[in-house]
Parts: structure tokens; sequence; C-alpha cells
């Protein structure tokens, strides 16, 4: 099989119309471009895949609908499908993996002027922990790019092929590749922000947990972080307490019905998982946090607020407010980018990092 990369093709016809047998099959193949379906399924206990690929053919019937608003501004340079480790690639039966990859998008003229100044996002996608690839987020980087940035658009493995851990260590074998090969690229050396968005924002506050402090990193098994001089992050509809709460429904018991107990094993009290403690052990970068009132885990991202807060961070919080006649939803910016309120919140974004370059 040859190593390369799915292609987005859609239904000649609108899902309605459809056989709901045949849309689904359907479904399940189109959404290769963007996710994991059953590939990376067959090891797994049954009833745990089962679970895992319902959840991902849920997602991705919802993702489908938006593929007909995703386009690549013109002015735009991709370059796609950097492996940032040995086995980075799309042939799995030959032992590579697609979660091992990472994208770079950057204003053509910022390859015509050249020079170091150009500010960089580094983006991690959400899904779960268990659904999507870079191509999910590629819409809203493309778009970020275009207000004036380099985005490197990271690939992780999805569980089950990893935990938690492992997730996090993909991150940090990305962020050296990039700190290895920044100069290749006209880019800024120092002018580098995280984002990510639900999943990927749990990621994302994870990893400047990582960065920032050494009790996090050994707790991640991160013997040696990348380094990166990470200068803040727009964390986007994230999930940032994973403790373990048996009494109360939390979002670690949600996702523990997805991908496992395992996938946070080790982890148990662990002072990253819990924002409270976490702030206020780690010297944190300015922070950029957006939510939405009908986001289903809009309370995540309020608490992170509520626990930088108490420990004096530098952090700005936006919670948009949506009419009852009106639906945003969870992770709206990254997922329908073309919306007046999600170019709002790309130039909120922009006006954050530009604020604290240097």
């Amino acid at each position: 099989m040859p190593s390369i990369p799915y292609r987005l093709v859609r239904f000649d016809d609108e899902p309605f119309a459809i056989d709901p047998v045949e849309f689904d099959r359907g479904i399940a193949e189109i959404a290769r471009y963007w996710t994991e379906i059953d590939d990376d399924l067959a090891d797994t206990d049954p009833d745990r895949a089962a679970r895992i690929r319902e959840d991902r053919l849920r997602i991705a019937k919802f993702d489908y609908a938006r593929t007909a608003y995703w386009h690549d501004p013109e002015s735009i340079d991709a370059i796609c499908d950097m492996p940032y480790l040995p086995d980075g690639g799309y042939d799995a039966e030959a032992g590579e993996s697609r979660g091992h990859l990472l994208d770079l998008y950057l204003p053509h003229s910022a390859m015509v002027r050249g020079g170091a100044t150009l500010p960089v996002f580094i983006d991690i996608h959400g899904g779960g922990f268990t659904y999507g690839y870079k191509e999910l987020n590629r819409n809203f980087n493309m778009h970020l790019a275009a207000l004036g940035f380099a985005v490197f658009s990271l690939n992780y493995r999805p569980a089950p092929q990893t935990d938690l851990r492992g997730q996090l260590a993909d991150v940090q074998n990305a962020l050296a590749w990039i700190r290895d090969h920044a100069d290749d690229w006209p880019i800024s050396p120092h002018n580098i922000f995280l984002t990510g968005d639900s999943a990927g924002g749990a990621l994302a506050w994870y990893t400047l947990l990582i960065e920032r402090n050494p009790d996090a990193a050994q707790a991640f098994g991160i013997a040696s972080p990348s380094g990166l001089p990470i200068a803040g992050a727009a964390l986007v509809s994230g999930v940032f307490d994973l403790t373990e709460r048996p009494d109360v429904p939390s979002a670690r018991t949600q996702l523990e019905q997805t991908v496992g107990r395992e996938f946070f094993d080790g982890l148990d009290g662990a002072m990253p998982l819990a924002p409270f403690s976490a702030a206020a052990q780690t010297a944190l970068p300015p922070l950029y946090l957006l939510t939405s009132s009908d986001d289903f885990i809009q309370a995540e991202t309020l608490g992170l607020a509520t626990a930088l807060a108490c420990a004096g961070r530098d952090f700005e919080l936006h919670d948009v407010k949506v009419a009852p006649t009106e639906t945003l939803g969870h992770v709206f910016s990254v997922c329908m980018s073309w919306l007046p309120e999600s170019q709002r919140a790309l130039q909120q974004i922009h006006d954050f990092a530009y604020r604290n370059c240097r």
C-alpha cells in the first residue's frame, strides 16, 4: 500500500436523501480524510472498540455537514505531512504512524519576504482523545494563518493507539521537531504560541505545565521537555479537570466510558490533572480562553478561569452569550470558522498573540 494521504470527497446527494445504512457506510469511508474510524481497532476489546467506533461515526456525521464550507485561502502556502518522528506516514502495514505527521501553513508573503519574524501558532486538534487528525482543523488553521501567523498543525496518536501520556509524548516530539527545524522557515524563534480545542485544549494546557513545571513533566513521564519558548496559549472549549471523582459526574467519568480507564493509567492523584493546584504551582504565560453559553463543557473553561484568577495569572476569558434562537455549540470557532462569532474569535486570538509578541 503506498504511503499517500486520504483525499476529501463528498456524497453526490444530500445526506437526508441517502439510505441511513448507506450513509453510515459512506461516512466511515469519507471521514478517513480527517479521522480514524475503525482501522486501528482490530486489537481492541470488542465492546470498547464498538463504543469508540460509534462515537467516531457520531461526530463524523456532524463534521461532514461542515466540509462543504472548508476552503483554503489563496494567500496561504501549505507544507503537508512532514514526519516529526521517523515512522510518520500513512502505511500502517509497513509500521508507519499517521499520528506522527504535521503540517505547516503560512502566508505566501512570508516566503517571499524571508526573515525570521512571523509569529507562530502550534495547533493541537480536539476529538475526545480518540477522534480526528490535523485535517479536521485545517480550515481553522488556514484562516488563522491568513491573519499573519505560521501555523503548525499536529497529529498525535488517538486512543486506543496510546494513552494520555503517549499523546503528550507525541506533542513533545512534535515540539522538539519544530524547535530543531525552525530555521528552515521564515518564522520567529521566540513568538511561539500554543492553541488547542476540546481534548486538544487539554493537551495544550498539559503541555504548558510540562514545559513550565518539572513536577508536571515527571508526572506525565516526560524526561526532557522541548524547551520551546512558549509565549502564550489560546485554549478553546477545553477539558481541563481530569481528576477522578467517583462521587459526582465529571469529564473524566464520561471520557472513561469511551477511552477506558487505562487511558489515565499512572496519573491518579497527579497534580497536573487538577487546575487549581496546577495554576498555583506553575509560572504560566498569558492565556486566552474561549467558550460559549451553549458549550456542553462550558464549566471546564470557567473552572480554569477561576483557578487562574485565584493564582493571579495573566489571562482573558471570552464566554460568548448565545441567544435562545441561535446555536454556536462546542468549539464553534474551530468547527465553523466562517461564522461572524468565529471571525471575531479569530481576530481576538490574533490581537492576543500580537500583544504578547516581543
